[in-house]
């Protein structure tokens, strides 16, 4: 089994991996991933122990039990990149012997699972509700950089947008990966579900204006009226879409669940975020307890 460098995998002096300063035996095999960092503090607040509680950078780690499950809830931070670090990172833990610097034998899978806020693209979904995406939709360009393999369905819809929302040559080539149906049985019922779409940025990459020109200024317009059978584009973000593709890769169960705190369609936004993020919260974590 060839070893891996200490240039491509970097410890620190402890031993724990660069980023996440853990160590394997310090995270569970469910994972709850939120971008806040003060959101980490919020959902163990609803355990009933808390064994671990790490930070390094934005990188917050808390492991505890909730009804007697073993969770560990992680923030990433905002943007694919930062989901770049902590999934592969995350992925380092279980399926690397980090003492050899070798890939184990036996590969472990794990649950990975966001909790986050997103905006609608569509009119009848609205603030404060709730999506599951079933898919995600790369339009940041993280996953052009790794070889992920599409299935038949994923190949239809990504090829569907891009003849919809060419790049132009300016843009990068958009990614499609699907949910863990598995996640999807357990986590999703209430919810709406469809499309989501993940950008490189907040502003301009979302199609808000302050003091600069768009582009594409038919970006909202593009990604609300995309059709594909039953598939439409329900929200967008800024994670999904490298969560669902690095887990593909790397062999993982994920899903991602967001309240929607404003509706860019119809321009409306939440007055309640707080208590609607608390309540999806608890929705979450009762469900993963009978996973």
């Amino acid at each position: 089994m060839p070893q891996i460098p200490e240039s491509e995998l970097i410890l620190n002096e402890d031993d724990s991996v660069y980023h996440l300063n853990l160590h394997p035996h310090e995270i569970s095999n469910t994972i709850i991933n939120v971008g806040d960092p003060d959101r980490v503090a919020l959902v163990s607040s609803h355990f009933q122990s808390i064994e671990l509680k790490k930070q390094k950078r934005e990188f917050v780690t808390h492991t505890g039990f909730f009804k007697g499950k073993r969770i560990t809830v992680i923030s990433t931070g905002i943007g694919t990149d930062n989901i770049d670090i902590v999934y592969n990172e995350l992925d380092a833990l279980v399926n690397i012997d980090l003492k050899t610097r070798t890939i184990k034998n036996r590969l472990t899978s794990l649950n990975l699972i966001r909790i986050g806020t997103s905006g609608s693209l569509q009119e009848d979904i609205p603030v404060d509700g709730i999506v599951f995406s079933q898919y995600g939709l790369g339009l940041d360009g993280l996953l052009n950089f790794y070889r992920l393999t599409n299935t038949p369905d994923e190949k239809e819809i990504v090829e569907a947008f891009r003849t919809h929302y060419p790049n132009h040559g300016i843009l990068p080539l958009s990614y499609l990966s699907r949910c863990s149906e598995k996640l999807e049985s357990a986590l999703s019922e209430g919810m709406f579900k469809g499309i989501t779409a993940s950008c490189s940025g907040f502003y301009a990459p979302q199609g808000r204006v302050l003091r600069f020109e768009l582009a594409r200024p038919d970006f909202l317009p593009c990604l609300n009226s995309f059709r594909h059978g039953n598939n439409r584009i329900t929200n967008f973000e800024m994670e999904t879409g490298a969560m669902y593709g690095l887990a593909r890769i790397l062999g993982h169960q994920c899903c991602s669940i967001n309240a929607i705190v404003a509706n860019r369609i119809n321009n409306k936004h939440t007055y309640q975020g707080e208590k609607i993020m608390n309540e999806l919260i608890e929705n979450v974590l009762n469900k993963i307890a009978v996973m």
